[in-house]
């Protein structure tokens, strides 16, 4: 198994682990990190009909987004856990902000391991972490102790397109995730597939704010200019990736 460091950067789209201890200050004006929280909220509003009492578990969590505007908009109760204690703070100081600290708990932790404490979920949400559980078979096969047999998982993910010859480590092609789902005993509930022109903007502002940090960290540790240009050349990749080759979804699915 991979280090903890090395599973975050992952999913972050790094591929270095010595960048992991300067992740926070790359990321320090970036709250929402990956998956919408307005497409979220939208589709647990359209599949479950009482959002009151929900309880939901948000694994890698990141600064907690996406649980603190459902908690906020939902009155749920959400449990929030990432591998990095800084995003876990960040994400307290929200829940308090939002003022619904009450609501939401965050904890610091390694979602790749099993847990017996984490059981009867109303949904699981799994926002843009990438393959840290592996793919989407062995991810749903890792999760589903964690739901209710009526809960749901909400997987906010990219892949290509079935007929795209183009192939990237880490990704697979839309009809083999269709295939995993459903050879883990589940079933593509929903689907909400992001116009790539709409997120060119957002894009392309986040990869501008990382690489002004990573700019900025150059000159604090010049020893380390290699290391900071690497993930910028990596970003600027990924960023065109997003805008050329992956489809980016939200997927609901539920046990069969």
């Amino acid at each position: 198994m991979k280090s903890i460091e090395e599973s975050v950067v992952t999913a972050l789209d790094g591929s270095e682990p010595e960048i992991y201890s300067y992740i926070p200050y790359i990321l320090q004006d970036l709250w929402e990190i990956g998956a919408s929280p307005e497409t979220i909220i939208r589709l647990v509003k359209k599949h479950k009909v009482e959002t009151d009492n929900l309880t939901i578990l948000d694994l890698g969590c990141g600064k907690g987004a996406v649980s603190i505007q459902l908690a906020k908009s939902l009155n749920c109760h959400c449990l929030g856990i990432d591998a990095v204690k800084e995003f876990i703070e960040y994400a307290k100081s929200k829940a308090k902000e939002f003022g619904v600290e009450s609501l939401c708990r965050f904890e610091v932790g390694d979602i790749r391991k099993n847990n017996k404490e984490l059981n009867n979920f109303d949904i699981i949400i799994l926002g843009s972490i990438g393959p840290v559980l592996g793919s989407y078979y062995q991810t749903l096969i890792s999760v589903s102790n964690y739901i209710k047999a009526d809960g749901l998982i909400i997987i906010d993910e990219g892949y290509i397109d079935s007929d795209d010859t183009f192939s990237y480590p880490n990704l697979f092609k839309k009809d083999e995730v269709y295939k995993q789902i459903s050879e883990a005993g589940m079933q593509l509930t929903d689907e909400v597939i992001f116009e790539r022109d709409d997120n060119e903007t957002s894009d392309r502002c986040i990869l501008e704010r990382l690489t002004q940090r990573c700019r900025e960290l150059i000159k604090i540790h010049p020893d380390k200019r290699k290391l900071f240009e690497n993930y910028i050349r990596k970003q600027e990749y990924e960023t065109e990736l997003l805008e050329t080759k992956i489809t980016c979804a939200t997927l609901v699915i539920r046990k069969k």
